[in-house]
């Protein structure tokens, strides 16, 4: 075994076989997950672009929704269609520019021939369940991220084929011929990299990184492209002039602390291509949120709570990818001057959906007026976390 590590380790960078001597990491995401097993299930929508989103609703509905922004006296059917959030988009779709994450009015209004398809979060788990299943008869050391990506240990494959990227090619080819739908993998010695290497060659994609290279990869990407660098983040790097890989080996640890903190530590670790994290299978979630911070200090209730919706609909994609519920709705404000302040309410059963999250969330924000001082972070988040399949959630209304 020893001699085999030997001769891998030796073979010349981009060499598709090798066999690293101490852990093997395959990080696996399927391509376009979402919009892929619609247009699988209708060919008509193949090659045309697509979104799994809420469709947004036409601009006067939009504006009269901002005129009844303010507390929760917003129609219902107005909910709905203005916090929609692009889950997956398309390829065709996404060379207009359209992205996950995006609200759908932007991507409307960057394709105004997007095709709009309510998501069918059942029939995405159905296929799920069929790709994990798959994982399984090669390593029970598998971390699901969420429906379409995981993380997978095998370096020591039940299979006994040794291979790390043999083992991710036939992962690949199983789930092609046993779901019809395509898969990119990324290789490497540890988490961090295995998953920048998955977005290398997407879509239908494999990269293998060996530890040689692994410093090499890391300082040839945008930091923006890397895991806990955030677009806030980003931003301030960019500022110090940090916007590559490379950029970020140049800084030591004590300059990083100084200006990250706490994280300057990792920041400085990725940058060598360091990240010792186990793959931990069943990773159980202690919460799912999202936030967002402001350029200047917002004190109006309108374009807060506008935004606090748009906030509300990142974060409830994230609950629904994860196939979680809550009971606990956290509301999460930085001021102007730093200071950090959080307000929940906890409820007898999950919450049933996004709007009544919306719903909590306003009344949280609500309870705050008259603000003390202008706002610079918004966030909302759920806590208390169980499985989404656990008892039926608590219907709540908007009258809270």
């Amino acid at each position: 075994m020893e001699a085999e590590a030997s001769r891998n380790r030796a073979r010349p960078a981009g060499t598709r076989e090798w066999k690293p001597a101490r852990r093997w990491v395959a990080h696996v995401d399927m391509d376009a997950f979402f919009a892929s097993v619609e247009q699988l299930d209708d060919p008509s929508l193949a090659g045309l672009p697509l979104v799994v989103a809420n469709s947004p609703l036409p601009m006067h509905k939009l504006r009269q929704m901002a005129e009844e922004a303010a507390g929760l006296a917003r129609p219902p059917d107005l909910l709905k269609g203005v916090r929609g959030v692009v889950s997956s988009a398309s390829y065709a779709a996404r060379a207009f520019g359209v992205r996950s994450a995006m609200p759908s009015v932007t991507a409307k209004r960057l394709c105004p021939d997007l095709i709009f398809i309510k998501p069918r979060f059942d029939a995405y788990r159905a296929v799920s369940q069929q790709i994990r299943a798959i994982f399984a008869d090669y390593t029970p050391h598998v971390e699901p991220l969420s429906l379409d990506e995981a993380y997978l240990d095998v370096t020591e494959d039940l299979r006994g084929i040794g291979i790390a990227t043999r083992i991710a090619e036939e992962i690949r080819a199983r789930i092609r011929a046993e779901t019809g739908l395509t898969a990119s993998a990324g290789v490497s010695y540890n988490k961090f990299i295995a998953k920048l290497a998955s977005d290398q060659n997407k879509p239908d994609g494999l990269c293998v990184i060996t530890p040689e290279r692994g410093p090499e990869f890391v300082a040839s990407l945008p930091v923006a492209r890397f895991h806990g660098v955030g677009p806030v983040t980003a931003q301030k790097m960019e500022r110090l002039g940090i916007v590559t890989g490379a950029d970020l080996q140049a800084w030591s640890l004590p300059q990083l602390e100084a200006h990250f903190g706490s994280s300057g530590a990792w920041y400085w670790r990725i940058a060598q291509g360091i990240d010792d994290r186990e793959v931990k299978p069943d990773r159980p979630y202690k919460s799912v949120s999202a936030e967002r911070t402001f350029d200047d200090d917002v004190r109006d209730p309108d374009r807060l709570s506008a935004e606090l919706a748009r906030i509300a609909g990142y974060a409830w994609a994230r609950v629904e990818r994860a196939e979680v519920a809550g009971r606990t709705v956290t509301l999460k404000v930085k001021y102007a001057d730093f200071e950090l302040i959080t307000r929940s309410k906890s409820l007898p059963a999950p919450v049933c959906d996004e709007a009544a999250f919306l719903a909590v969330g306003q009344t949280l924000l609500g309870s705050l007026y008259p603000l003390p001082k202008g706002i610079r972070l918004l966030g909302l988040g759920l806590h208390n976390l169980t499985q989404a399949e656990g008892e039926p959630p608590a219907q709540l209304g908007f009258a809270i």
